[in-house]
């Protein structure tokens, strides 16, 4: 199976889509997550990143790449890029890296959602702090307990940011920022665009054929 790079907007499903892929066997390698394990971990670079988000800046493109550097480099398996690249100067980036390190067997999937749907899943969505998420308005994503995760018991949680104002702030810059990049990956004949207004079962078979 080839990795993959998901380009995809809030509420469309990537979180659900990825956790299938793991499922398989991929390695999930989020640009978020990275910059979280480093503050939590307290490493000298971690300090530098909680002092940057705490300026209210956003945390430079070196420092970023370079996690994603560091942990494709012990990656043997197929991949998961999630929430990198997020501009053309990324995009580059991205590509000297893979062709150092003999990545091509990737595609790019754009999530394409409307904010009418991704605005419903937004305010249903629940989530836990064992990394699991489901929403109580999907009938395959529904916790088997209401307001209790499968995984874990711990109770469920509504993140801080799923409101209609700022979603819709979210999901439109979202938008607007990656264009560029998905005519930058249109035009090296990467990218895939798929709906996400069915149910995730369906689109998983969608993603998993491109995949093959």
């Amino acid at each position: 199976m080839k990795s993959v790079i998901f380009i995809a907007p809030p509420a469309s499903g990537k979180g659900t889509q990825s956790s299938y892929l793991e499922k398989m066997g991929y390695t999930h390698i989020s640009a978020g997550d990275l910059l979280r394990e480093e503050i939590t971990k307290q490493t000298t670079i971690g300090l530098e990143i909680k002092d940057i988000i705490a300026s209210g800046k956003l945390v430079n493109d070196d420092i970023v790449h370079n996690l994603i550097k560091n942990k494709l480099i012990n990656v043997s398996k197929p991949f998961i890029l999630d929430g990198y690249p997020r501009t053309i100067y990324q995009a580059n980036l991205l590509d000297d890296l893979f062709n150092d390190l003999n990545i091509n067997d990737y595609e790019v999937i754009y999530l394409d959602i409307t904010l009418e749907e991704a605005l419903k899943r937004s305010l249903g969505r629940l989530t836990c702090s064992c990394g699991a998420s489901y929403n109580k308005y999907d009938e395959l994503l529904k916790p088997h307990n209401p307001g209790i995760c499968d995984k874990c018991g711990k109770p469920l949680i509504t993140r801080d940011d799923d409101n209609e104002a700022s979603f819709k702030v979210r999901f439109e810059t979202f938008k607007e920022n990656t264009e560029p990049i998905k005519k930058y990956y249109e035009s090296k004949n990467k990218l895939h665009i798929i709906s996400s207004m069915d149910d995730s079962l369906k689109i998983a078979d969608k993603v998993k054929e491109i995949l093959k």
